[in-house]
C-alpha cells in the first residue's frame, strides 16, 4: 500500500513534521517539477515564500533513469558529478559537457517560464528549506544543496516525503537538517510510494508559484 495518496498529502504532512521551522521565518525552495505541489502546501503551512530550485540531472548514456550528476542554476551554474557512477560508466569524450549544454538549455527554459522575468528571492542568511517529492540515489539534491551553499544560507534544511535510509544518511553529511517521513526499505522507486503520481505538468507549476505569490498579479 502506497505511503501517501498523491503530492498535496504529502506536502501537508511534510508541512506538518516542518512547522518548527516556522518561527525562523524560512524560505522555501522547490525542485521542479514535482517538488512544486509538495513544497506549496509547506508553505503555505509555514506561511513562507515559495520560489523554484532549478536543477536538471545528467543521465548516463542510454539509462537515463541513472545519474551521471546534476546541473544546478547558480552563478555560475554549477555541475556535480557522481564519481562513482561516472567511473562505472565510463561516457564518451565530450558525453557531460553536450549534456551540460542541454540541460542548461533547459534551466534557462524554465526560469523563463516560471519566474517571467522575476528574480531568486534572496537566499543569504535566510533559513532555506529545499523540498522535493522524493529522492532515490540522491544525485539531484546534493547538487541542489551544493548549488545553494554558494548563496550563503544561515541554515539549510532537505525537506522530502520519501526516500532511502543510506540516501537521507549522506544527505545528512550535506545540510544542516533532513527532514523525510518514509525511509522503506527496499527502495524501489519514488513513484511507487504515492497512490496517484502523474507527471506535474509545466501550467500546473505556474499556477501554483502564481497561487503562493498573490501579490505578484496586483497591477497587472
Amino acid at each position: 500500500m502506497a505511503e501517501f495518496l498523491d503530492r498535496a498529502e504529502a506536502g501537508r504532512r511534510l508541512a506538518a513534521a516542518l512547522m518548527r521551522f516556522a518561527p525562523e521565518a524560512p524560505l522555501v525552495l522547490a525542485l521542479p517539477r514535482g517538488g512544486v505541489p509538495v513544497a506549496f502546501e509547506v508553505a503555505r503551512a509555514l506561511k513562507a515564500p515559495l520560489d523554484v530550485l532549478l536543477v536538471r540531472k545528467i543521465g548516463a548514456p542510454g539509462h537515463e533513469e541513472l545519474a551521471l550528476g546534476a546541473l544546478v542554476d547558480a552563478d555560475p551554474p554549477e555541475l556535480v558529478l557522481n564519481p562513482n557512477v561516472v567511473s562505472a560508466v565510463r561516457p564518451p569524450a565530450g558525453y557531460v559537457e553536450a549534456a551540460r549544454q542541454r540541460q542548461l538549455s533547459e534551466i534557462e527554459r524554465r526560469r523563463h517560464l516560471y519566474r517571467r522575468g522575476r528574480p531568486p528571492l534572496p537566499v543569504r542568511d535566510r533559513v532555506v528549506i529545499v523540498v522535493d517529492d522524493g529522492i532515490a540515489t540522491g544525485a539531484t539534491m546534493k547538487a541542489a544543496v551544493r548549488g545553494i551553499r554558494q548563496s550563503g544560507p544561515r541554515r539549510l534544511i532537505v525537506a522530502v516525503p520519501v526516500a532511502p535510509a543510506e540516501t537521507v544518511a549522506e544527505l545528512g553529511e550535506e545540510c544542516d537538517d533532513v527532514v523525510c517521513l518514509e525511509t522503506p526499505e527496499p527502495f524501489y522507486a519514488v513513484g511507487v510510494h504515492y497512490a496517484r503520481f502523474a507527471q506535474t505538468s509545466d501550467e500546473e507549476v505556474v499556477a501554483l508559484l502564481k497561487a503562493a505569490q498573490p501579490e505578484a498579479s496586483i497591477g497587472k
